[in-house]
């Protein structure tokens, strides 16, 4: 089934000229209209289905600096802030809440990973507190047992992902930006060699400036143009238990399962990496870029079937831009759960917190998270077509960062000093053969 997620009304008229077509109304595509639009830019967001419908309703809702690779954390610090200070303009509850994180584990290696981390983010101005055995186990007293030590990380939180999305792009149109659902962009069209329009099932929207926020799909959409992103996808499935429990923390990560407050006082609970891989063409083109992700990840990942290849969201067929197209066939990615994984997230949720165990699932779905080969998104405006700029691969940990990611690509389409440095975010450090190298600190 659908996760849950705020239906909002939008226009239905497609302009015929603006100055940028934002593509995909996910986290980083509501909020790079909504800090386009709020920078004076006449600015259109295109969604082919409902904003926010896939991944960026399905996450687990963490907004969190802790345990971020370096080449992210100013992006996360920045988003952090801007999580704030949108909430402020929007006038909306977005549900961000710098509630704090738990981690907890009984794994020297994994406290000592942590400890290391720390040292590093410290330095970068992160507040991140090493727990001893003592302390992680006053702070994780809810789950009944002792453990070997934690960390804390106070200024960090959760945000709401069935409210966000929608939140942030009723902020968008706040500031003079036209969202449009259920009007998928079929490709671009350019006049000497740069970017002129936008075809989308309803008619053409001229344009000098274009953003693919196409989140699972922009792998295929870029294809067309014969861009080459490598970008595969894992479904991961996760549930929600219904409002109840007294005193348990806001958001709390272990090894065996994750457990995190939501908006209407109810818990997400989900397994940190657990996903099945269903096998698609543009997987399968780009199996060597992601050999080394894939080698490490093989305990947690299962072979899946044929959903992804059937949902034609990795396709690399060329489409005709007068016909329907993959995203017209399928206008939200919602694949089948796995009802064995449901299973065993429930139990061992509430195996860590006992009293979650009287409380009803409210709901289960599942998600395609895109990846890249390196678990670092592209947020590129130099990627082979003048006008065009790519902001996907958010690799399962895009939802806190979108506010920033929003902000650093209005920043490379406006021209102006971007928040933070943008050359570890470049499409071609694949080309470079860095994509098996992964940057901790």
């Amino acid at each position: 089934m659908p996760a849950p997620l705020m239906q909002i009304e939008t226009e239905n008229e497609l302009p015929q000229e603006v100055d940028c077509v934002v593509i995909g109304a996910g986290i980083v595509g509501v909020s790079t209209a909504y800090w386009l639009a709020r920078s004076g830019m006449r600015a259109v967001l295109l969604e082919k289905g409902r904003v926010g419908a896939e991944q960026s309703s399905r996450n687990w809702g963490w907004c969190r600096q802790q345990n971020r690779d370096a080449r992210e954390l100013p992006l996360s610090t920045h988003s952090l802030a801007l999580w704030e200070e949108m909430t402020r303009d929007i006038g909306a509850d977005l549900g961000f809440r710098r509630c704090g994180l738990l981690y907890l584990s009984d794994d020297a290696a994994e406290i000592e990973g942590w400890a290391n981390w720390g040292r590093f983010a410290r330095g970068e101005g992160v507040d991140t507190r090493m727990l001893s055995s003592a302390e992680a186990t006053e702070r994780g007293a809810t789950t009944g047992k002792t453990w070997a030590g934690g960390v804390w990380s106070p200024t960090d939180g959760t945000a709401d992902p069935s409210r966000a999305a929608p939140l942030i792009a009723q902020g968008a149109r706040k500031h003079g930006a036209v969202v449009l659902q259920n009007c998928a962009a079929r490709g671009i069209e350019t006049s000497a060699g740069a970017v002129s329009a936008v075809v989308t099932e309803h008619g053409v929207i001229r344009t000098p400036l274009v953003v693919l926020s196409g989140g699972a799909w922009a792998g295929s959409f870029l294809h067309q143009s014969g861009i080459f992103f490598p970008q595969a996808s894992v479904r991961s499935s996760i549930l929600s238990l219904k409002p109840g429990g007294q005193g348990l923390p806001d958001a709390v990560h272990t090894a065996a399962a994750s457990v995190t407050r939501r908006f209407d006082g109810g818990y997400t609970v989900a397994v940190s990496g657990r996903s099945h891989v269903d096998p698609t063409p543009g997987m399968i083109r780009g199996a060597k870029h992601f050999l080394p992700m894939f080698a490490k990840r093989w305990k947690v990942l299962s072979p899946g079937g044929l959903q992804a290849w059937k949902a034609g969201f990795e396709t690399r067929a060329i489409w005709a831009l007068d016909q329907e197209t993959p995203m017209e066939r399928v206008r939200i990615l919602d694949p089948q759960p796995s009802k064995a994984h449901v299973e065993e997230t429930l139990r061992r949720g509430r195996k860590l917190l006992p009293a979650l165990g009287d409380i009803p699932m409210q709901a289960s779905w599942a998600g395609y998270i895109d990846s890249t080969p390196d678990g670092v998104p592209v947020i590129d405006a130099d990627i082979g077509i003048p006008g065009l700029t790519l902001a996907a691969g958010l690799s399962g940990h895009g939802f806190g960062i979108g506010p920033g990611v929003g902000h650093l690509v209005a920043d490379l389409v406006i021209g102006r000093a971007p928040i933070t440095e943008t050359a570890q975010y470049k499409l071609n450090r694949f080309e470079r053969s860095q994509w098996g190298k992964v940057s901790k600190f």
